[in-house]
């Protein structure tokens, strides 16, 4: 773990937020420095109780907080949040649509205490006909057209990961770092807002482009003809690789690390574009090539050629990729479980700062007695208030 001092060192964030969106603009302040303070029920936030995929929902993006567990529904609870209100720069949540106005902590309600607070809500979608409507991730990628573009034709399928959540998430905090510059230059604080369903059309713009240039239907990826001649999965003697020939100094180094001068000498195939026309022929030739070889063999060739590759990876591989151990990939993390994990960092080099690791991801009410002890609370008042189901601390 460090304490070197961080470019977000002394931002206060108070952060209401849950499963993937929020928790993401909320880990990257901490990432980055900042004091981040995640406020959950006495029970506990939902997100830790979440099973199946959604299990490393709050394992991976709740390092760097600090958990302050309370009744918000409550009057002491309130008050103490109001009072830790008065010290915060940032307000990050994502609730539904109107449940932060109607528990009486909208901007509106911070900004009375602190009238330069920059407050950020997350939700489904952005102002206009949708935006009381309830959205998860999924919901947005088939609605953006994203689903459609992963899937094989006429089977749509959700990404591999909750791309839109970190997406949206990683906006969020492009929107509080902007806004922290603006208040820099004239001291006010502003409401932000950032949204699932846009931020998965932003990421269809390059296709939305493409459909304005052609005239046929954009096809799903499975089906696209490439911009590169080669670029797709191929079966070795062993294992899958994927190459990706995207340059004509790519294709002379592929042609030469296999022998392949006569394909060199093929006029058919002088160009990227000549071998896009010749693909229907080209492709099983390269297939067949590719098939004679390990693919230890076919990945010297490729290393030693300089042509993009990779091996097709689970998740779990990366537990030992020699680039993320080796290098600033990976922070050996403690989870609330007692499990360590080697799990990813910001991907991130900047000057001599290190966004590691300065708390693992808080046991529920972890930091709860602390907080309270900043705010001027005695042991024998943060007792009254656990035995009172108002917060909790940890154990």
């Amino acid at each position: 773990m460090t304490d070197t001092k961080l470019p977000l060192d002394g931002i206060r964030v108070l952060d209401f937020t849950h499963n993937v969106m929020g928790p993401t603009t909320g880990m990257l302040m901490g990432d980055l420095g900042a004091e981040v303070i995640h406020i959950e029920p006495p029970a506990g936030d939902a997100t830790r109780r979440l099973r199946g995929f959604g299990s490393g929902y709050f394992a991976f993006y709740s390092r760097n907080k600090r958990s302050l567990a309370v009744d918000l529904k409550s009057d002491e609870g309130r008050k103490i949040v109001m009072e830790l209100a008065r010290g915060a720069d940032v307000v990050v949540e994502n609730f539904g649509p109107g449940t932060m106005d109607r528990l009486g902590y909208g901007y509106e309600d911070f900004k009375k205490l602190t009238p330069d607070v920059i407050y950020c809500s997350m939700k489904g979608f952005l102002s206009g006909p949708y935006e009381k409507r309830a959205a998860m991730d999924e919901v947005v990628q088939m609605m953006s057209g994203l689903a459609y573009m992963t899937g094989e034709p006429g089977k749509p399928m959700r990404a591999g990961t909750s791309i839109i959540d970190m997406g949206g998430g990683m906006f969020g905090l492009i929107g509080i770092l902007t806004a922290l510059y603006q208040r820099e230059q004239t001291g006010e604080g502003v409401f932000l807002k950032t949204a699932l369903f846009e931020t998965a059309a932003y990421f269809m713009g390059q296709h939305m482009a493409y459909g304005a240039l052609t005239d046929e239907p954009v096809p799903p990826m499975p089906a696209r003809v490439s911009a590169w001649s080669i670029y797709r999965v191929f079966e070795c003697q062993d294992e899958p690789i994927f190459i990706g020939i995207i340059s004509e100094k790519h294709w002379q180094a592929f042609c030469e690390v296999f022998d392949r001068g006569d394909w060199l000498a093929d006029e058919r195939l002088g160009s990227n574009n000549d071998r896009i026309s010749e693909r229907e022929w080209l492709h099983p030739a390269v297939a067949e090539m590719i098939a004679k070889y390990p693919r230890a063999e076919v990945t010297v060739r490729l290393d030693r050629a300089g042509v993009p590759f990779s091996p097709i990876a689970r998740p779990e591989d990366l537990y030992d990729d020699p680039q993320l151990n080796d290098g600033l990939g990976l922070l050996e993390t403690v989870l609330p479980s007692g499990v360590t994990a080697k799990l990813p960092r910001i991907p991130l080099e900047m000057g001599d700062n290190d966004f590691g690791l300065r708390r693992n991801p808080p046991q529920i009410g972890e930091d709860t007695a602390d907080l309270l002890a900043e705010l001027g609370y005695t042991d024998k008042q943060i007792a009254a208030l656990v035995d009172g189901g108002v917060v909790a601390v940890e154990g």
